[in-house]
C-alpha cells in the first residue's frame, strides 16, 4: 500500500467508529479541539509566519496573501467557528420521511454521513479546521490536501486537533493531512476509490475543474466563482455603487466578490459617476468595453475577451455595457460560473425576470453578492459553495455533508 492508501484505510476505520458517535461525544470532541486551538495559539500563528514568508519571498499578491495570513483574531474566529458547528443540530439520524406501504412496510429514510470526504484546497488555512469540523459533526473522516503555500499552517493545525481528537476519545485518524503537495498526490488522491466516498476541491476556477476532469472519486464542485452586479436602468444609483463597492472590494480574494459588472446603457455614465470614485479608494483596475472606455477615458483599460470569464480574486473588475435585463441574463449565463448574480432595481418586473431567468444557485435583487456564505444565510459554517445542482446547491452546511439511507421494517413480508 502506498501512503495515502495507509492513510485512506485508516480514515475509512475513523469513520466507521465516528458513524456511531453520538452528538455529545462528536460535540465533546469539537469542544477539545476549539480549547487546543485557542492554547495553540501561538504553535499555529509561528507556523503559518513561515508560510506567510516564503510566500512573499515568492511574490505572492495581497489579496493572496491575505487569504494565507493568520492573526490572533483570526484564530480566536476560527476556534469561535468550530464551537458553532458544535452547537448546530445534528444531522445524523434525522427522519427525512416516513410512508407505510398498502402491504404494511413501514418505510424511514434518515439521514447517514456521507464517510470519507477529501477536501483538496489552496492558500487558506482556515480552511483545514472549518472542514474538519463541519466533517466530524456530519460523523464523517476527512482526508485534506491543502496547497504548498500553507504547508507549515496546516501541518501544525491537524496536528492540533488529531491530539483533541484522541482526547476526546475519538479516533485521530478522523482528521488526515496529505503532506506531501506534489501534483502526484492530489492525483492519487483523485483516484482512491476504495477508501473515499466524496471529493470537494475549494480554490480557484483552474483547480476545480482540474479536479472534475481528472477524479474517478465523486466530485462536489464548489467554488468558482464570476459573480455579476447588474445594473439595471430603473436602479436607484447610489446603492448600486454602494453595493457594487461592497461586492467586489469588501474581500475581492474569496469566491463570492464580485468580477463583472454589467450596467444598462442609459445609466452606465451617471452610475459610472457614483461607483468609480468609491472604487478609486481601493485602486481597482478597470477593464471595460468601448462604451465604458469611451465614457472613463485612461481610467479603464480596454477589456479583452478572456476578462468576460475572467475570476480575478484581486482588485480588477470588469464593466459592459448592455442593453437590457434580456441581454444581461444572457450573458449571466454564458459566463457566470452558477454562483451568484445580482440585479439592483426598483423594477419589479425586471427584478422577478431577472430571479426566474438566471441560473445560479444564489440569485439577489438589491443586495451584495458577498452574502452568499453559510454564516450569513443562518446555516452556520459551511464546506463550500456548491455551484453543481445534484445532492448540493450553494452554501454547503451539515446536512449537505450526508447522505441518506432507507430503514424498512416488515411483519414478515415477501415479494
Amino acid at each position: 500500500m502506498t501512503e495515502l492508501e495507509r492513510m485512506g484505510a485508516a480514515a475509512r476505520e475513523a469513520s466507521r467508529t465516528l458513524a456511531l458517535a453520538d452528538t455529545a461525544q462528536k460535540n465533546a470532541a469539537l469542544e477539545a479541539i476549539a480549547a487546543a486551538l485557542e492554547a495553540g495559539c501561538e504553535t499555529w500563528l509561528a507556523a503559518n509566519a513561515e508560510d506567510v514568508e516564503r510566500a512573499e519571498a515568492e511574490g505572492m499578491t495581497g489579496a493572496m496573501l491575505d487569504r494565507l495570513r493568520l492573526t490572533p483574531e483570526r484564530v480566536a474566529g476560527v476556534a469561535a467557528g468550530v464551537r458553532e458547528a458544535a452547537a448546530l443540530p445534528d444531522p445524523v439520524g434525522a427522519e427525512i420521511s416516513r410512508t407505510t406501504r398498502p402491504n404494511g412496510l413501514e418505510i424511514r429514510r434518515v439521514r447517514v454521513p456521507l464517510g470519507v470526504c477529501a477536501i483538496i484546497y489552496e492558500a487558506r488555512p482556515n480552511v483545514t479546521v472549518d472542514a474538519a469540523a463541519l466533517c466530524l459533526k456530519a460523523g464523517n473522516a476527512c482526508i485534506l490536501r491543502g496547497g504548498r503555500e500553507a504547508i507549515a499552517s496546516n501541518r501544525a493545525a491537524v496536528a492540533i486537533m488529531r491530539k483533541a481528537l484522541a482526547s476526546a476519545g475519538l479516533p485521530e485518524d478522523a482528521v488526515s493531512l496529505v503532506t506531501d503537495t506534489s501534483r502526484e498526490s492530489a492525483n492519487e488522491l483523485m483516484h482512491l476509490d476504495a477508501y473515499v466516498d466524496v471529493l470537494i476541491p475549494r480554490g480557484g476556477a483552474g483547480l476545480i475543474r482540474a479536479v472534475a476532469k481528472q477524479a474517478s472519486v465523486p466530485v462536489i464542485r464548489t467554488g468558482e466563482g464570476v459573480c455579476h452586479v447588474y445594473v439595471h436602468e430603473g436602479a436607484n444609483l447610489d446603492m448600486a455603487a454602494e453595493i457594487v463597492y461592497n461586492a467586489k472590494c469588501s474581500r475581492p480574494s474569496v469566491c463570492n466578490a464580485a468580477e463583472c459588472v454589467l450596467v444598462d446603457k442609459g445609466v452606465a455614465e451617471a452610475f459610472l459617476n457614483r461607483a468609480v470614485p468609491l472604487l478609486d479608494k481601493k485602486n481597482v483596475e478597470l477593464r471595460g468595453d468601448a462604451k465604458i472606455c469611451n465614457i472613463l477615458g485612461t481610467r479603464a483599460k480596454e477589456a479583452e475577451e478572456a476578462d468576460w470569464d475572467a475570476e480575478y480574486g484581486d482588485y480588477i473588475l470588469a464593466l459592459k455595457t448592455v442593453s437590457g435585463v434580456d441581454e444581461a441574463i444572457g450573458f449571466i449565463n454564458r459566463h457566470g460560473t452558477g454562483h451568484s448574480e445580482a440585479i439592483v432595481t426598483e423594477n419589479p418586473a425586471a427584478a422577478e425576470r431577472f430571479l426566474a431567468a438566471v441560473d445560479a444557485a444564489a440569485v439577489y435583487v438589491n443586495a451584495s453578492t458577498r452574502f452568499t456564505d453559510g454564516g450569513e444565510f443562518g446555516l452556520g459554517a459551511e464546506i463550500g459553495i456548491s455551484t453543481q445542482k445534484l445532492h448540493a446547491r450553494g452554501p454547503m452546511g451539515l446536512e449537505e455533508l450526508t447522505s441518506w439511507k432507507y430503514l424498512v421494517y416488515g411483519k414478515g413480508q415477501v415479494r
